[in-house]
């Protein structure tokens, strides 16, 4: 009985967030029903054989292994810059660094060095951008992403320059997948230009899925890998989620190529250059992560102050919320607003009673922040005891693994504007729908996972 309650849930979930992409379709009548539930099957067909066949799921785990060593091959290289600083001894766990020192042996503290964050997380960053790259120069990445395309393009009968997008963001970021499909976007419906929004909005790059990696496994090696098996299964999940909301949203009208060509740029002049290139990259990407954790971090400590000391301290708003969450909000605060308007989008993904306000939390977070905020706060709550139901942290991980937040209308507009200029008014007009799209692309795979799991 628990079994069919859960799939009639799943059901329901995924059927509001499609009629909510219905709602705001810009053509209803155009609508394909037979691509969307194409996609959908397509969805469920990877997420059931990938969570629940046994041998798949053994070649996932074995290809998230290789995400999780990464960040044990990225340690070597920060243990040389950072030396004795990487340390962390047995048993310490938590956001932050617990270093030893080094002639005493004393555990210091956490105001004499910097979060682990910057230093043993951000590299791995840096590292797998370097390999994305050695692997786009040999041409390895462009025949993977060619045969997910493929998949798409002929089930789904859509343009070989959206699947092949689509494809490209399961492992590249939302910027840099356009760049497999250059020459084909000076041409695009605004369809598909849709559709490329919201594939990248949906999913995550390789390089911060290691983050996350750390961020949600911790020191564990079987958590890493477990957590490592749902963003992957999650990010493949998403690029025909997109789509199918993409063409719901803005169903496709005009007659498009089909051609599924890739493109033969090569990552820089030789391997050497190929892997300079992407630690530069890397850097840049890490840098802006640390910056965003910084200033949104703040910013929100900042709103806080108005909303809890200020406004909830003089008109009495405090007692009553810390009453109405029996304490789990001891004060007004922008997380407590982000947790009334996204409870009820929580239960439709399936999250249990009890953990819907942090849930709701979560999705304001990403939402209004970005993703690393909304992982570093499941991260913590986790660590103090708010959110300790496993089940719940996997079906948040793939509600939350992407890129759909405010920011990256901007980053889009101005990534894939400079690629295609001529098209640069048509991204900022489609901005807000992609936004839309991309979330609601990131609810059902979770959907989806919280059927299974």
């Amino acid at each position: 009985m628990d079994t069919l309650i859960t799939i009639a849930r799943g059901a329901l979930g995924v059927s509001a967030f499609i009629a909510i992409a219905y709602a705001f379709s810009s053509n209803r009548k155009a609508i394909d029903w037979k691509l969307v539930r194409t996609g959908l099957f397509l969805q469920m067909v990877i997420a059931v054989v990938v969570l629940k066949v046994g041998p798949v799921r053994t070649v996932f785990e074995f290809i998230s292994s290789f995400f999780v060593k990464v960040t044990d091959f990225t340690k070597e290289g920060t243990g040389l810059v950072f030396g004795w600083l990487t340390e962390v001894p047995a048993g310490g766990e938590g956001v932050f660094l617990n270093a030893t020192n080094p002639e005493t042996g004393d555990m210091m503290s956490i105001a004499t060095f910097a979060p682990a964050f910057a230093i043993t997380i951000l590299p791995t960053i840096i590292f797998f951008a370097a390999i994305t790259a050695m692997l786009y120069y040999f041409g390895i990445l462009q025949r993977v992403v060619y045969g997910f395309a493929w998949l798409m393009s002929k089930t789904m009968r859509l343009s070989g320059a959206e699947s092949m997008s689509a494809s490209a963001n399961i492992f590249v970021g939302q910027t840099e997948a356009p760049l497999l499909i250059k020459p084909y976007l000076d041409k695009m419906t605004r369809s598909e230009l849709l559709a490329i929004m919201i594939g990248g909005m949906a999913t995550i790059a390789g390089g911060v899925m290691v983050v996350y990696i750390e961020l949600l496994g911790g020191s564990d090696p079987e958590s890493r890998v477990q957590f490592a098996t749902h963003l992957l299964t999650k990010s493949i999940i998403s690029a025909p989620a997109a789509l199918v909301i993409a063409k719901i949203l803005f169903p496709q009208e005009e007659k498009v190529n089909q051609d599924l060509l890739v493109s033969r740029d090569r990552f820089g002049a030789n391997v050497l250059d190929a892997i300079c290139l992407g630690t530069t990259d890397g850097i840049k990407l890490a840098v802006n992560v640390g910056g965003m954790l910084i200033v949104f971090t703040a910013l929100v400590a900042m709103i806080n102050y108005g909303l809890g000391d200020m406004l909830g301290e003089w008109t009495g708003l405090n007692g009553l919320v810390s009453n109405v969450t029996d304490g789990r909000y001891e004060q007004f605060s922008l997380q407590f607003v982000f947790g009334v308007i996204g409870a009820p989008l929580a239960w439709l993904v399936g999250i249990d009673h009890g953990n819907l306000m942090v849930a709701g939390q979560l999705f304001g977070e990403r939402l209004v922040l970005n993703e690393f905020v909304a992982f570093f706060s499941m991260n913590q709550m986790e660590a103090n005891g708010t959110l300790t139901d496993e089940r719940t942290r996997i079906i948040l991980t793939y509600a939350l693994c992407g890129f759909a937040n405010i920011v990256s209308i901007g980053i889009q507009i101005g990534g894939i504007g400079a690629l295609s200029p001529e098209k640069r008014q048509d991204l900022a007009r489609l901005g807000w729908r992609a936004l839309l799209g991309g979330t609601l692309a990131c609810f059902i795979p979770a959907c989806i996972a919280a059927v299974l799991i």
